[in-house]
């Protein structure tokens, strides 16, 4: 062994010799209710991770505390509670979660602590981030004043996003929420992307990687997976890990895209954690943690003085309400939200957005004056073919009639090729906006791209 070699492996017992706390708190387990554990002590905090030993097995259950109540330690483990029984020892590790992170992470598909889940190998690092960590100061927020390039033409064209924004995609299952993700991730002119399964289907992970995503676009993507069968602790804190990680690549100086799938998922694993912990249920059955937490995970992602993550969260939409709980909250903290239409998904529109139903509130920001001009005209043509469209269907208007409706039916077939975008398609900034500018009648200089 060389000597380089040898510093390094006595530096890594050093480093672990450094994080080991030499005193230990102990508990015991009085009461395993469902997912929630009791137990009398240890002395510990909310969020510490705790050990608790099977008696009948060497595996070590790693648990969190979710409440304390007297001298009663409430705990939720991120696995099963298989194993347990009355007496087993608990013990404080004295730590929070946090997730080891470096460079090698591109690529990576990880666990929600941060472990990888596709055997390529550990991934060993001296730094490492909190999963719970403040969002940047408001006054250290720089304003958003640069467009990102997602490569789709109707969000590119009519819904422009810009460094650091958060939008929100709004859906019903099936309506082709992953695919867009998929475009988004594979086509973005950001540096890396940041992907978050939260409580979703298990075998859809390969599917995304291998139908949407792709080679190119994992190259330059960390994937965080926490499917539906996992704990509600281990969904919820996929969530805070995967925003971690985008916030390591964030102080890099890199523009990141955080695709987040889906918050509705992540709210439900709060409000499992939250009633079983004794809370009262407010909202259609949600406890006042969920609506407590959201701002608080959502107004991470943003701007700093050092990088940008730009997000895009899916909410998945019950029976298409977008008033339900979930969807009202997060649309009130987004900065934007872009709607599916299961109408347009049942017609092979794909992708399926909802033009007139969405809205990017710092499009206008982001964008020229004449690109505004001309998502002006495309969106009013837009707007005066769905209001006459009843009539034009069933052959009850006559050409003529009104002219703006006539300008409207002319230019429907182009504002259609326009909106309609394959999976592997890919359209740069200036072919969108050189499109946007002919259906307009328009000119968009270069230097609005």
């Amino acid at each position: 062994m060389t000597l380089s070699a040898e510093t390094d492996v006595i530096k890594k017992y050093l480093e672990t010799a450094e994080t080991v706390d030499p005193i230990k708190c102990i508990g015991r387990v009085r009461k395993v209710k469902g997912r929630l554990i009791e137990s009398h002590g240890p002395q510990a905090i909310i969020g510490e991770i705790c050990r608790i030993e099977t008696p009948r097995s060497a595996d070590t259950i790693h648990a969190e505390v979710v409440g304390l109540f007297d001298d009663t330690v409430q705990l939720m483990a991120y696995g099963e509670n298989d194993g347990l029984e009355i007496g087993a020892r608990v013990i404080a590790t004295g730590g929070l979660l946090e997730i080891p992170v470096s460079m090698k992470l591109l690529g990576r598909i990880l666990d929600p602590l941060g472990k990888p889940l596709d055997g390529k190998g550990e991934i060993e690092s001296p730094i490492r981030y909190p999963a719970i960590a403040c969002p940047p100061p408001p006054v250290h927020r720089p304003r958003i004043k640069e467009r990102i390039v997602t490569g789709l033409r109707s969000i590119d064209g009519l819904l422009s996003c810009g460094r650091g924004q958060r939008l929100g995609i709004f859906a019903g299952s099936g309506v082709g929420k992953s695919t867009l993700l998929g475009m988004i991730a594979r086509n973005t002119s950001a540096d890396v992307n940041v992907i978050a399964f939260i409580g979703e289907r298990g075998r859809e992970l390969n599917d995304f990687i291998e139908n949407d995503l792709g080679s190119e676009g994992l190259a330059r993507s960390v994937i965080v997976v926490s499917p539906s069968s996992s704990s509600p602790l281990a969904r919820l804190r996929g969530a805070y890990s995967a925003t971690a990680i985008a916030e390591f690549f964030r102080d890099q100086g890199n523009d990141v895209m955080l695709l987040f799938d889906s918050v509705t998922r992540f709210a439900r694993a709060q409000r499992e954690i939250g009633l079983a912990s004794g809370e009262p249920p407010a909202t259609r059955g949600y406890p006042p943690s969920m609506f407590d937490s959201m701002p608080r995970l959502l107004e991470r992602c943003g701007t700093s003085e050092k990088g940008t993550i730009t997000g895009f969260y899916t909410i998945l939409v019950d029976g298409d309400d977008l008033d339900e709980p979930v969807s009202d909250t997060v649309r009130g903290i987004l900065d934007g939200h872009i709607v599916l239409s299961r109408r347009l998904a049942e017609s092979y529109h794909y992708p399926a957005i909802n033009v007139l139903g969405s809205i990017s509130r710092l499009a206008n920001t982001v964008s020229g004056p004449i690109t505004q001009k001309a998502v002006g005209i495309v969106r009013r043509l837009m707007a005066d073919y769905a209001e006459a469209e009843d009539f034009i269907n069933a052959g009850a208007y006559k050409q003529g009639t009104n002219p703006r409706i006539d300008e409207a039916i002319a230019k429907r077939e182009e504002i259609e090729q326009f909106l309609i975008q394959g999976v592997e398609e890919k359209s740069s900034i200036g072919d969108t906006l050189a499109l946007l500018g002919k259906i307009a009648n328009l000119e968009i200089p270069g230097d609005e791209m």
